[in-house]
């Protein structure tokens, strides 16, 4: 029996990838349709209910008619699409949480829903470190001058010189599957790692990591990265009394979310010379205002979230999603179920 699939890629996650993982990973007659959203070069937003979709509800509609199965990163399953689309049984994101599927209507109308937590892990935790290295030794800023034309030996004073990360110890404010792998590699530079996070085994820390409380984490850390989920708790959670508990002249990355921590402050501690430098991924508000003064303070090295966009990871969303969808089809456990009632039933 055939069974139809719809392929709903953008320009990150292709089309063709998730046709390509459907065919190597499920051992059944497929018909997958493909349909191109246009995510990156128009940006998501929400769709009805949902948040972070990319795409027309009634371009999903069309596209899902007689389909049982949905992979996709960014289409959006709202209760509409959900609703008009009765043959539809599972929906396979290819991101960390499933944020464009209507998850309660899905539940409610047996819609099984999957995601691919740990999909851009080691893009994330590899670009924390790029953030680290490039902000410590003020690589943008350096190359700037030097693109312009300007060969500034003065950066060889004292004062100007960047700083190693050997030696010095890094705090994570979070220890999951970015955190831990931020930790594996700052060991590698010769770093002393300590953690704080209150859900972590300590068996994980296998000799990689010390655990400690947070203000242990801020007085020990010449650099703080932050790998925490945001809740009511770790909102802001990184401010001005914070930052005054950090070694002089610390530097803090953030490729996490930039609800965690309070950007004004980080300016003022930048403009004070209390922090050396900062590195950032995430944003108060994405994209940056004109206005912001994350723009003019020196000392901030910004990338405009992508620590997670690499090649590895949208061949990563591909595989896991087609993984899941051959799991489903052949009545196994799905690994990453987000409304497992659905199973149940």
């Amino acid at each position: 029996m055939t069974v139809r699939v719809l392929a709903a890629g953008d320009s990150f996650v292709l089309p063709a990838l998730l046709a390509e993982e459907l065919r190597a990973h499920v051992d059944a007659d497929l018909h997958i349709t493909e349909l191109a959203l246009p995510w990156p070069d128009v940006p998501f937003g929400p769709v009805a209910e949902v948040k972070e979709a990319s795409g027309s509800e009634d371009a999903i509609i069309e596209a899902l008619q007689g389909v049982r199965i949905c992979v996709t990163q960014m289409a959006p399953i709202t209760e509409r699409v959900l609703r008009a689309c009765p043959d539809l049984e599972l929906v396979a994101v290819g991101r960390g949480g499933p944020v464009n599927v209507n998850l309660e209507a899905a539940t409610a109308l047996g819609v099984a829903v999957t995601s691919t937590p740990g999909r851009n892990a080691t893009a994330t935790a590899e670009h924390t470190i790029a953030l680290m290295l490039a902000a410590m030794r003020r690589i943008p800023q350096v190359h700037g001058d030097l693109a312009g034309g300007t060969w500034r030996g003065d950066y060889y004073r004292y004062d100007s010189v960047g700083l190693e990360l050997e030696g010095r110890t890094v705090g994570l404010i979070g220890y999951g599957a970015i955190g831990s792998r931020v930790a594996r590699i700052a060991n590698g530079f010769g770093a002393r790692v300590v953690v704080h996070d209150p859900y972590v085994d300590p068996a994980a820390l296998d000799g990689i990591a010390e655990q400690v409380d947070l203000p242990d984490l801020l007085a020990q850390s010449h650099v703080v990265s932050m790998h925490a989920r945001v809740t009511p708790e770790t909102t802001g959670m990184i401010g001005a009394a914070e930052l005054a508990r950090m070694p002089h002249g610390g530097v803090l990355v953030n490729c996490a979310r930039g609800s965690l921590v309070d950007y004004d402050a980080v300016c003022d501690a930048l403009e004070s010379g209390r922090l050396f430098a900062a590195g950032f991924d995430v944003y108060p508000e994405e994209p940056i205002p004109a206005g912001s003064r994350l723009l003019r303070t020196e000392g901030i090295v910004m990338t405009p979230h992508l620590a997670g966009a690499s090649r590895e990871t949208a061949h990563n969303a591909a595989r896991i999603t087609a993984e899941e969808v051959a799991r489903f089809l052949n009545g196994k456990p799905l690994q990453h179920c987000q409304n497992p009632a659905v199973l149940r039933a």
